[in-house]
Order: C-alpha cells, then structure tokens, then sequence
C-alpha cells in the first residue's frame, strides 16, 4: 500500500474505530506515504495495529500518524518489522507499543529517522491531557528482541521517552528531550546506548519529579548493559540523574560507561548504582557543581571522582555548557 505524489494521501477514522489497519496475522506488506488521522477529531482508537496474531515482515515508511486517541503504533508480537521516516505525535496512548507478547513479543525491530512526540497530548478531539498514565513515546513488554532505535528524535511525551523491556535493545544516534517522566529505560540483558543525547523532565514542569534521565532495571541476574559517547543533562535537580538496579538492589548486573557526559545542574543529581551493580566508567566528564564531592551512590557509599577513577581511568570534573541540538521539523523525516 503506497500513496502516490508528494502530498501524502489521508485516511481518516471515526466512529471509535478500533483500528485504521490491522496487520494481525499479516506479512510481507510495505505502507508507505500515508495520513492516518482522525475525523475531526471523532473517537479513532488505533492507527496501525497487530494485537490478536502475530504479523512478520511488515515495512512502514514515510507515515504520519497524529491525533489518535491509543496508538499510533500498537503491537504485541511482531517479527522483522522496519519503521523507517515516520511522524507519529499526539496519540493518547503512545505513539509506538504494545501489550505483552505471547510468542517472543518484538523481535528483529529496527526504527530509524522518526519524530515520536506529544503522547498524552491528545484525547477525544482535544489537545489537552488524556486519562492515560504514563503514554511513552515507544513502550514495549518483555521480548527477545534485537531492537535498534536509530536517528530518531523522541519529545514531550507524558511518559517516558523510550522505555524498552526487549533484551538486545540498542539506541544510537537518538535525541531524547523534556519528556515527562524517563528519558529512556532499559530492562533487557544484552542492551546498550550509545551516541545519544538525553535532556529535560516533566515536560517543561520545572518541578522536582522522582524520574531521571537514563534508567537500567532488570530482574534477570548478572544481565550486561553498555553506555557509550551519551550526554546526559539536567536543571531540574533533586533527583537521580540517572539509577540503576534501584528497585531491585540485590540483583547482579555488569555496567560499562565510556567517553559520556553528565551535567546535573541543579541541587541533588548524583548517580545511583545499586550495590550489586558490578560497573565501571572511563574517559568521562562529570559536571555536577553543587555537589561536587558526591557524584555517584553505590548502595550507601558515597563517591567522589577519586573514588570513580580507582575503579576506572580517564574520567575527569569540569564546567560543561550543554547547548540543546536545534529542533528538527516534521518535514525533515
């Protein structure tokens, strides 16, 4: 399914249709250059779903999914699906998830060179807050994976950024800004972050939120997770610039951090490992000027740069002025 010409042809739902196109137990099918919108703002559940079989083999390109009142992107077990140059924003739910998976989940996912934005700024026909808690720009259950996330700008989404529960998840090259909760989340063994950048909370609530900018969780023991050439910044302070294995503390994991920044600006913002997390940080630059003497929890412990640099080498503390990368536009992608 392909519009023709440069102007994107547009479907359009009403009527609380479940879905604009069901994919369930569907494969091999290219969708390109297409709206998917409401009629003027009637009730329209999803755009694209895949929810009672699982769908393989599915390419989505140059879409543009806006004011749904659930998904842009809704599946719960899907096999080598691309998203390539989509616009998907101002769905009620979240722009790309779905539920649990009953066979594998997500596997074989790449997304590349898409704008998720402004989840939960949608319902009903208003652009207001929906009644939906936590919608995330994508949001996935526990799968097998690999995913791959990929050039994609991720904003002011109400929930998290990108929270991903697939092990082999990889973000590179992303730009992840002043979503409301979580910047991105990882739970899955096997995952990394790597030349990205991660900015602003609460979706332009200056307020002090429990909720931090890079966050790793996992249950399953002695799980691996990497985090490479990342600049992590914050103003809002008292909070945890970034945690790991803080809900599940006497959980093994093994962290390698290299070549990032962390800029916590505001009062409060060291990192926090659980203890049994097993870590090490090289060749990064810590810039956290109201307390500069505590730059990171292990468990209780209380870490300095002296202290982090027994365990690793090359990091060093500095001023570092962070300079939000422009804003890109919804006809860049």
């Amino acid at each position: 399914m392909r519009g023709e010409g440069k102007t994107k042809p547009i479907l359009k739902g009403k009527n609380n249709l479940f879905t604009m196109i069901d994919l369930s137990g569907r494969g091999y099918i290219r969708i390109e250059n297409l709206e998917l919108t409401s009629e003027k703002g009637s009730l329209l559940r999803d755009g694209i779903e895949a929810i009672s079989l699982p769908a393989h083999d599915i390419v989505l390109s140059r879409l543009f999914i806006h004011h749904l009142d659930e998904f842009g992107i809704n599946m719960a077990d899907i096999q080598n699906l691309t998203v390539s140059h989509c616009v998907i924003s101002y769905c009620g739910f979240g722009c790309i998830g779905g539920p649990k998976g009953q066979h594998g989940g997500w596997k074989n996912v790449l997304i590349e060179y898409c704008l998720l934005s402004y989840s939960g700024h949608y319902y009903q026909g208003k652009a207001e807050p929906g009644p939906y808690d936590r919608p995330d720009g994508f949001g996935i259950e526990a799968s097998q994976g690999p995913i791959e996330i990929a050039y994609t700008y991720v904003e002011h989404n109400r929930g998290d950024g990108l929270d991903s529960k697939a092990e082999k998840t990889t973000i590179h090259d992303c730009i992840v800004a002043n979503n409301s909760c979580d910047g991105i989340k990882l739970w899955g063994d096997g995952s990394r972050v790597e030349n990205c950048i991660i900015y602003g909370r609460g979706d332009g609530n200056k307020e002090p939120t429990p909720w931090s900018a890079l966050v790793i969780q996992t249950e399953k023991p002695n799980a691996r997770f990497e985090i490479n050439n990342t600049s992590i910044d914050d103003t809002v302070g008292n909070n945890y610039l970034m945690y790991v294995q803080y809900d599940f503390p006497d959980v093994p994991l093994f962290l390698t951090i290299r070549n990032c920044v962390f800029s916590a600006r505001g009062e409060n913002s060291p990192i926090f490992f659980g203890k049994s997390v097993q870590w090490i940080i090289e060749n990064s630059l810590f810039f956290m000027p109201n307390h500069p003497d505590t730059l990171l929890y292990w468990g209780e412990n209380a870490y300095n740069l002296a202290d982090i640099n027994r365990k690793g080498k090359g990091n060093s503390s500095r001023e570092f002025i962070f300079q939000p990368p422009p804003k890109p536009k919804r006809e860049d992608f």
